[in-house]
């Protein structure tokens, strides 16, 4: 392993200043190392990978300084857009060293929705032309790698990448800041909400924590999950996949159980929902204010209305619940109400040790989920 003090360091030392990116679990640690130690300006959390590709390069062009954009190889698919159109040598040829953490890195067992993605994260660098580096795990190694990916950089002009394999940084605990302090944790939020729905509505999760705690509730209860399909992959869409669901079954009435930060990396899924206006789509945000399924930094849940974005997206209804007596109240009174309808939900950061992931998998979830509708 590689301490977060010396890769900081190093980065330091050739004149990389600036970082932004989505929190990925692989590169928690050190995400969680740069919050502690760089100006707050100096590092942005982004709404989603493509975003933080031009803020690099808006930092690169009133700077002449090279930034460093993190993200899950997940994220390769957001970023490319940029990367290509933008930054790349033939276009604006702008200097960007991408940090990239390796989920579903052939020969090691993860999730499925990982794997596919870590079989063709490296041609994907390939296919971009762009150069890079599977960061050793030694210290006297990394620093030999550095030194060439920042000459590439250098002498190129163009983005650069640096891969990260599981378990290649120490680990480094973030400083605790004193938040909001909150009734809810969100699973059990999401058993009050789960409780009030009826036994022919259907809801859409969207990925990490949210889906997992769902489904382990329903275990609990020894319950099937044919009502339920668990986004186990594609951040940021669930609510676009409830949105379909709606329109095509309007006698079903729809809840997508969402993150905050789900939402904020493609916002502009609510304009679209409002727009259409599915009387039966009910659109659930479950906001901690951070990214808890990947370390836990914090997202801008809390600094915006999302109800007053609701509103302002023209949405029917919004609605907001901070404690658990007020939450059944507003989810009776979502129910009852024409959608598009939203629903904020307030709850502490955080999550029990023990909590599991599906264990049905996702051809399964998605057959039985069909099934459902179809019947």
């Amino acid at each position: 392993m590689i301490s977060c003090e010396f890769f900081y360091r190093e980065l330091r030392q050739n004149k990389i200043d600036f970082f932004t990116g989505v929190p990925d679990t692989i590169l928690k640690d050190f995400s969680a190392y740069i919050s502690d130690h760089c100006d707050s300006y100096k590092h942005i959390i982004a709404a989603n990978e493509g975003g933080a590709i031009a803020l690099a390069c808006g930092y690169y062009l009133s700077t002449r300084n090279t930034a460093l954009v993190y993200m899950q190889n997940s994220g390769q698919g957001n970023s490319i857009n940029p990367l290509i159109s933008l930054a790349d040598r033939q276009v604006y040829s702008i200097p960007i060293l991408l940090l990239i953490g390796w989920r579903g890195e052939p020969g090691q067992k993860d999730e499925p929705q990982h794997i596919q993605q870590g079989q063709i994260t490296l041609p994907i660098l390939d296919i971009l032309k762009i150069p890079y580096h599977v960061l050793p795990q030694s210290e006297k190694e990394a620093k030999k790698c550095l030194e060439d990916i920042f000459y590439k950089l250098k002498n190129s002009n163009a983005p650069a990448a640096l891969v990260v394999k599981k378990s290649t940084f120490e680990p480094y605990q973030i400083k605790e800041h004193n938040g909001l302090q909150l009734e809810m944790t969100r699973e059990s939020a999401i058993k009050t909400v789960t409780d009030c729905l009826d036994e022919s509505c259907v809801i859409v999760s969207t990925t990490g924590k949210i889906s997992r705690e769902l489904f382990e509730y329903r275990e609990k209860l020894d319950k099937n999950h044919q009502r339920d399909f668990l986004t186990i992959g594609s951040m940021g869409h669930s609510s676009m996949i409830a949105l379909g669901v709606a329109l095509s079954r309007p006698e079903k009435q729809v809840f997508c159980f969402d993150g905050d930060g789900s939402v904020i990396m493609h916002m502009g899924a609510m304009a679209i929902i409002g727009s259409h206006r599915a009387r039966n789509l009910k659109h659930i945000i479950f906001n901690n204010g951070s990214h808890d399924s990947v370390g836990g930094q914090p997202t801008a849940g809390f600094y915006i209305s999302f109800t007053e974005l609701a509103k302002a997206c023209k949405y029917e209804t919004t609605l907001q619940a901070v404690c658990l007596s007020d939450l059944k109240k507003k989810t009776e009174q979502l129910k009852a109400t024409d959608g598009p309808a939203l629903l904020e939900v307030k709850v502490r950061k955080g999550s029990r040790e023990n909590l599991g992931r599906p264990t049905i998998p996702p051809q399964q979830n998605k057959a039985d989920f069909m099934r459902f509708l179809a019947g």
